[in-house]
């Protein structure tokens, strides 16, 4: 089935950037200056929201547009998504625990039901910071979904 497909893909990967290209070699990494005040952990009823709210069609498309990350390059992808979930009776539950991932975003795992199906795997899910304190769906958790309701978008490349 395609969810099976989309749990590969959601694995992320991150690079160690290269090395400074200067001649130091002292240790002053840990100066680095924070700017802002850490956000606080979103909860799974506050995420559960945030996925219920964009998945209804009565959710203005422009509402949608600030809970998903990139979907400025598909203002619609949000609804369509939506859509394709009315259609085949598939709803989201953001499960517990909300873990931070120390890198400013958050992961929790979602449970997919389909015609009243518990479907068996979860599905990884990254949540990242968005305006005046929000967050939002990350990009790719949101192109993971799009793959399983076998959609395509501009947003997503192939």
């Amino acid at each position: 089935m395609a969810i099976a497909t989309a749990l590969t893909m959601s694995a992320c990967g991150s690079d160690d950037p290269a090395p400074p290209s200067g001649t130091t070699t002292t240790a002053s990494a840990t100066t680095t200056p924070e700017t802002s005040a850490p956000l606080e952990l979103p909860t799974a009823a506050e995420l559960n929201q945030l996925m219920e709210r964009g998945l209804n069609p009565a959710t203005p498309v422009e509402e949608k547009i600030a809970m998903v990350e990139g979907s400025e390059q598909d203002p619609n992808l949000f609804s369509q998504v939506a859509a394709a979930a009315q259609q085949s009776g598939a709803q989201v539950q953001v499960l517990d625990p909300v873990i931070d991932n120390g890198d400013g975003s958050a992961s929790a795992q979602l449970q997919l039901t389909i015609n009243g199906q518990v479907q068996q795997n979860n599905l990884p899910a990254t949540f990242v910071p968005g305006e005046n304190g929000t967050w939002r769906l990350s990009k790719a958790t949101a192109c993971s979904i799009v793959a399983i309701a076998q959609l395509t978008s501009p947003a997503c490349p192939a």
